[in-house]
C-alpha cells in the first residue's frame, strides 16, 4: 500500500459515469403526480419491485430486492457516485491510510442524526463495525450475514463451528479518538477496502435504536433460514439517508418519508412507496395504468410496448453482472467433474440468450463481466453439443438419463435473469437431449430460495450476481476466494488453488500483476467448473415519462433522493 495515494482511488476499472435521465412521482397508488410544477419538490412516488425486502436492517440482506429501499435510508462511509463505480464521500468526508495500509483514518460528516435523533460519531460508526464482528450464533449463518462474511473478508471473534474465527477477518478493530474521527484497523492491506466499504450493508445504524428494538436476535428457522425476531428490521430502522422509514405492510406497501432534518441536499419527493409485484405482466400493467410510477428489471419482450407510449420512458442500465447455472460440488453426482463438464456441454446458453433476453443479453463464458480487469479471453470454453455430453457420461462409466435435481426462483425477476422460469424449462429442455434426466425444484426468492442457496441445499441452482463496485474481487472473490456454501465449498477442497491466487489478488496493489493473478484464476475456474456462467444482461427500468432525475446504475446502488415530478 501507498498510504495517502490511495485517499480517494484503488486499483480497479471504474465504470464511467452516466448522464442523469428521467424519472417522477404520484400520490400513494393513484398515478396522479402532486408536484408544483415541473422538477419541483413534493409527491409520491410509487416504485414496483419484484418482491418485498428480507428486513429492513441492512447487515442482514444479501438481495437487490431488500438493497433497494435500504439505500434510501442508510448511508455507508463512501459510497458510489451515482451512476458508476467511482468513489465518493458518504458519511466519512476524507480518509487516508498509513504506510502499509493496515489502518484507515476517516475524518467524519458533522451534525448528522440517525432518525431516531441519536448523533452520528465516531463511536456510532465503531458500534456498528463491533456489531458485525461479534455477531454470535445464528446471525453467523450465511443467510445473516452475507456480505460481511464475503464483502468485507468476514470473519468473527467467536466463530461458532464453521464460521470464520479472527484469524481470517480482515477486521481488527475500530477507534474513536474524537467524535469526528474514526479509525479502522485491518490485520493485513486489501486493496479492495475502500470499494467495500460502499456496500450498503456495511451502512452505520443507529446504535440507540438497533439496542432499543433487538436488532440482535434472530434464529434459524425449520428450512435452515434465517429469521429477524427482533421489531428493529421490520417497525424501527434508523439510518441517516434521506428518506426514513413511516409503515411496512408484507405483501402490499413500504412507505418512507422525506428527512426533512437530512445533513445533505434534501429528497424531492416526499414521499416514496415501494410495492411488491411479483408477475412482470402485472407490473407492466400496473405502469401503464397509473397504478405505479416505475419498475427495474423491466422483461425484455416488454421494452418496445413501453417505447411505443408516449406517456411511458425506457432507461438502460449498464451491463454489470452475470447469471449462471451453479453447482454444489460436494453432492453427488456433481462431484464428479465429467457430470459438471456434461452438464456445461448439455446447456444451451445460446438459445436462452437469443429467445429470452430480447438483444440486450450476451453469453457468458466466466463469472465476471469482460469490462473488468482480469477478464480472460482464453478460459476453457463449453458450446452446446448434446451428444459430446452423453460421450462423456458414458465414458465415465454412468447409465444414461443420469438423475439430477435443479432448482429456480418463482415470483421473481433478476437483472441477468429476467425469467427464472423460462430460462430453466429451456436449460432442462436441452440438459434431457445430452443424457440427463432433470427433477425441477422450485421455491420462493424470499425467503426460501435465497436462504436454501446460502445454506447449500440446492445441488443444481439458477442464480446470479450484479457487481456492488466495479472489481474482480466483487465477482470472483466474493464466489471462490472463501468457503461458499451455495458451491460446497466449505466441503470441498476443489478450490484451494483458486482460493490462494485470490487471496494474493486482494493484497496486490501493482494492476498489471493484479490483473495477471485474476486472469489465471479464472482460467482455473473454468477448469473446475463449480457453475456455467450463461448470461450478462443489460437491465432496464421503466417510468412514467413524467419522472425525471433518476439515474440507471450498473449496479444495485439505486437513489431516488434527486428524483422529482413534473407537472
Amino acid at each position: 500500500m501507498r498510504g495517502k495515494l490511495f485517499k480517494f482511488a484503488l486499483l480497479l476499472v471504474a465504470i464511467v459515469a452516466l448522464a442523469a435521465a428521467g424519472c417522477g412521482g404520484d400520490e400513494e397508488g393513484t398515478g396522479t403526480g402532486t408536484g408544483t410544477g415541473g422538477g419541483t419538490e413534493g409527491g409520491t412516488l410509487v416504485f414496483a419491485s419484484s418482491a418485498d425486502p428480507v428486513v429492513l436492517d441492512f447487515a442482514l440482506i444479501s438481495d437487490g430486492e431488500s438493497y433497494r429501499p435500504m439505500l434510501q435510508m442508510y448511508e455507508t462511509l463512501i459510497k458510489l457516485k451515482p451512476g458508476s463505480t467511482e468513489l465518493e464521500p458518504g458519511l466519512a468526508k476524507s480518509w487516508e491510510s498509513n504506510e502499509d495500509g493496515t489502518s484507515w483514518t476517516f475524518k467524519l460528516q458533522e451534525g448528522v442524526k440517525f432518525h431516531d435523533g441519536t448523533p452520528f460519531n465516531a463511536e456510532a460508526v465503531c458500534a456498528n463495525f463491533d456489531r458485525w464482528y461479534n455477531f454470535t450464533g445464528s446471525f453467523q449463518s450465511d443467510s445473516a450475514t452475507y456480505y460481511w462474511k464475503y464483502g468485507f473478508g468476514g470473519g468473527f471473534a467467536k466463530p461458532e463451528e464453521g464460521s470464520p474465527g479472527p484469524e481470517e477477518s480482515l477486521y481488527k478493530s475500530c477507534e474513536a479518538p474524537d467524535p469526528a474521527t474514526a479509525v479502522i484497523n485491518l490485520t493485513r492491506p486489501s486493496a479492495t477496502i475502500l470499494q467495500g466499504l460502499t456496500l450498503g450493508p456495511l451502512s452505520i445504524q443507529s446504535p440507540t435504536a438497533m439496542e432499543k428494538y433487538g436488532a440482535n436476535e434472530g434464529e434459524i428457522t425449520e428450512d435452515g433460514t434465517f429469521r429477524s425476531t427482533g421489531t428493529y428490521g421490520t417497525e424501527h430502522p434508523s439510518g441517516t439517508g434521506p428518506f426514513k422509514f413511516e409503515s411496512w405492510t408484507r405483501e402490499d406497501k413500504l412507505v418512507l418519508v422525506r428527512n426533512d432534518d437530512y445533513w445533505g441536499e434534501k429528497a424531492k419527493l416526499s414521499k416514496l412507496i415501494f410495492r411488491p409485484i411479483a408477475d412482470n405482466a402485472a407490473r407492466l400493467q400496473a405502469l401503464q395504468t397509473g397504478e405505479i410510477d416505475g419498475y427495474d428489471l423491466v422483461e425484455p419482450q416488454d421494452i418496445p410496448t413501453i417505447e411505443a407510449d408516449d406517456n411511458l420512458q425506457i432507461l438502460d442500465r449498464p451491463a454489470f453482472n452475470v447469471g449462471y447455472v451453479g453447482f454444489n460440488i460436494s453432492t453427488p453426482p456433481l462431484d464428479n467433474i465429467e457430470v459438471r463438464k456434461a452438464i456445461a456441454y448439455g446447456l444451451d446458453r445460446q438459445a436462452v440468450v437469443d429467445n429470452f433476453y430480447a438483444g440486450r443479453g450476451e453469453v457468458a463464458k466466466e463469472f465476471m463481466p469482460p469490462e473488468l480487469l482480469g477478464y480472460a479471453d482464453d478460459v476453457t470454453e463449453y458450446p452446446y453439443d448434446p451428444e459430446k455430453a452423453k460421450q462423456i457420461l458414458q465414458d465415465a462409466g454412468l447409465t444414461l438419463p443420469v438423475k439430477i435435481e435443479f432448482w429456480y426462483p418463482s415470483d421473481v425477476t433478476r437483472p441477468y435473469m429476467p425469467d427464472p422460469k423460462r430460462n430453466f424449462e429451456a436449460f432442462q429442455a436441452s440438459l434431457e437431449k445430452s443424457g440427463f434426466k432433470v427433477t425441477p425444484k422450485s421455491a420462493p426468492w424470499d425467503p426460501d430460495y435465497l436462504g436454501l442457496n446460502n445454506e447449500g441445499k440446492q445441488p443444481i441452482y439458477l442464480i446470479g450476481w450484479t457487481g456492488d463496485y466495479g472489481d474482480p474481487d466483487n465477482f470472483i472473490g466474493t464466489f471462490f476466494q472463501t468457503d461458499n456454501a451455495q458451491f460446497g465449498l466449505d466441503k470441498s477442497k476443489e478450490l484451494d488453488g483458486v482460493q490462494k491466487i485470490l487471496d494474493q489478488a486482494e493484497i496486490e496493489t501493482d494492476e498489471a500483476t493484479r490483473t495477471e493473478l485474476y486472469q489465471e484464476a479464472n482460467r482455473q475456474i473454468m477448469e473446475l467448473l463449480p457453475g456455467v456462467p450463461y448470461a450478462h444482461n443489460k437491465p432496464a427500468v421503466a417510468f412514467k415519462a413524467n419522472v425525471t432525475g433518476y439515474v440507471p446504475s450498473p449496479v444495485d446502488n439505486q437513489y431516488f433522493a434527486t428524483v422529482s415530478i413534473e407537472k
